[in-house]
């Protein structure tokens, strides 16, 4: 005889009113197979247990949609201020059928000390004594960022891109400079030493419609029209901006696979904030790009990038900056307008093997030139450029080794060009904002009215200004070793230190444009310390506050007064 468990007998009865049939209201008849039945029905009658509401005292409510099902549950609030709850202005639920509106608000504070060459004469200096090459270099700029990111899109985004996106991302700046020397600023002196300016920019304005999805596990192939951002690298080593264009990009292989395609026609910058001015005329600048993200290429966890990028320029008159100083064609050499065609082909690596996070970079750029910088020739461009940063954790602490490669030209005069440039750099790199390096422009002084290095960027590749330049390949290169350390010292703070060794990989072109011989290669020392302070533990606030002096080598001193540099940077990001 087969006995049941002690917990199957105590089940029985919610079993068999689980099992009770719905109570029939017609009349009911007895027959003699209809036994069973009837016992059952008995039982349930016997165990019937009236069913109770579960909210007795809460009204019942419709639900328009599932995404607002928990809106009803008793007890839940939410608030619009709160980015982290639930809100209709985050696109956690929709506004209207499928379509979800999200809105970004992001307040960047820059207050920055700094002390740089620069270059003074009789007609400009503000003291009637001072009559030497150099003046005083001491500068204090305020810049003011306030970004809004509205963007409004269909569809469930919760495994896929939506079907429509429709992104709208206007900058509102303001900017003022104060230095010591008159003509920093202007190109008239009597314009003074202070610079109050402003600017609207649009760095993003564009529909991006998904085409298809091309497998079950939403593989997919989209298309976006419009200024949009885009980064050709990991690093922004390459091309790094907010341009106008045509961009297909997709995913293959359950997202293994993600590639780009596109074409991009560069827009004027406003010359003080560096933002998009949609009012001047497109850039006759385009940008053509093919890439593919290989996921786990060679090794588990390592990201790998195949690139190509064609630069095509046919600015061939003159423009002149805001400011009213030439910025194209460069005051450099000739000063003839140029159009060229470079094609860079590159490697970029991201991730992690093992314990070790490595980014690496190898670029080469190949093209023409017309005419050349110092020649009436078409000339030929042969440049390469190789980088890589590498860390390792050791618990609260990251360490980090940097090496960076950027080909100089050898001779300004032949027609070879190969020294390396970039399209448009924002390198995140050696300590980024916060070196000395990386983060201010070295005017070069008595060679021609262009920087040696440009502002947030790494080559020194003596152009007329970042924002408004042409890609120059007759320029020294440049050699980079470097050692830094994070330090997490809590959740909500940390430390940084960098401190990287500067070098021109070839001197032959400045010492052709200063007229000096015997330049050394050496640049110097760049050493900087930042603590980066979110009170909240999460990105919404973020405060940093970083030091950096470049102490001169020997060929830093070659080409201006002797004496260190330095660099002070207070940074406040608030997001909404």
């Amino acid at each position: 005889m087969h006995r049941l468990p002690l917990y199957m007998l105590l089940l029985l009865p919610l079993i068999a009113v689980a099992e009770c049939p719905e109570p029939d209201q017609s009349p009911q008849v007895r027959l003699p197979g209809k036994k069973v039945e009837a016992r059952q029905q008995a039982l349930c009658d016997d165990n019937a247990i009236p069913a109770a509401p579960l909210f007795q005292d809460q009204p019942l409510q419709a639900v328009p949609d599932r995404w607002r099902i928990v809106d009803s549950l008793p007890g839940y609030s939410h608030s619009l201020w709160n980015p982290y709850q639930r809100n209709v202005l985050k696109g956690d639920k929709p506004v209207w059928g499928e379509w979800f509106f999200s809105l970004t608000a992001l307040s960047d504070s820059v207050l920055e000390l700094r002390d740089i060459p620069t270059p003074v004469g009789n007609q400009t200096t503000g003291d009637s004594g001072d009559i030497d090459v150099f003046g005083s270099g001491e500068q204090v700029t305020f810049n003011q960022n306030l970004l809004v990111e509205l963007v409004w899109l269909r569809g469930d985004t919760v495994f896929r891109p939506p079907d429509w996106e429709f992104r709208f991302i206007p900058v509102f700046n303001f900017n003022r400079t104060e230095v010591d020397e008159v003509r920093a600023l202007y190109i008239d002196p009597r314009d003074g030493d202070t610079r109050n300016d402003g600017h609207v920019g649009v760095q993003g304005a564009f529909v991006d419609y998904h085409i298809r999805n091309v497998s079950d596990r939403y593989d997919f192939d989209s298309i976006r029209v419009g200024i949009q951002p885009f980064n050709a690298d990991f690093r922004g080593f390459l091309f790094q901006d907010s341009p106008f264009g045509v961009r297909l990009f997709g995913t293959r292989d359950n997202n293994i696979f993600q590639y780009n395609l596109a074409w991009f026609r560069r827009l004027e910058k406003d010359t003080n904030s560096g933002l998009n001015d949609v009012t001047a005329r497109f850039r006759d600048d385009d940008v053509l790009v093919a890439n593919l993200y290989w996921q786990d290429f060679l090794k588990l966890g390592f990201i790998s990038q195949f690139s190509l990028l064609h630069n095509r320029n046919r600015e061939d008159s003159f423009f002149y900056d805001d400011n009213g100083f030439i910025a194209r064609p460069a005051s450099l050499g000739r000063e003839v307008p140029r159009s060229y065609d470079v094609t860079y082909l590159g490697y970029n690596g991201d991730g992690h093997l093992g314990r070790l996070n490595l980014t690496t970079s190898l670029y080469a750029a190949s093209g023409r030139n017309a005419p050349g910088v110092m020649n009436d020739d078409t000339t030929e461009v042969r440049a390469t450029f190789a980088a890589f940063e590498a860390g390792m954790d050791f618990d609260w602490v990251r360490l980090r080794l940097t090496g960076v490669h950027a080909s100089g030209d050898r001779n300004p005069f032949d027609k070879v060009e190969t020294g390396f440039d970039a399209v448009f750099e924002n390198p995140i790199i050696a300590g980024a904002d916060t070196s000395f390096w990386i983060r201010q422009g070295v005017p070069f002084i008595a060679g021609g009215g262009v920087t040696l290095s440009t502002r947030n960027g790494l080559l020194p590749n003596l152009r007329s200004s970042k924002e408004h330049g042409q890609s120059n390949f007759t320029n020294p290169g440049l050699r980079l070793l470097g050692v830094g350390a994070d330090l997490d010292l809590t959740p909500t703070t940390r430390l940084s230190f960098n401190a990287n060794h500067l070098a021109f990989d070839r001197t032959e072109v400045i010492e052709v444009l200063r007229q000096q011989d015997n330049i050394d290669r050496e640049i110097g020392w760049d050493i900087s310390a930042a603590i980066i302070w979110r009170p909240l533990a999460i990105q919404n606030i973020v405060g940093r506050l970083s030091v950096a002096q470049l102490l001169p080598g020997e060929g830093f001193d070659d080409l201006f007064e002797r004496g260190s540099r330095y660099s002070i940077l207070g940074n406040l990001i608030l997001t909404y």
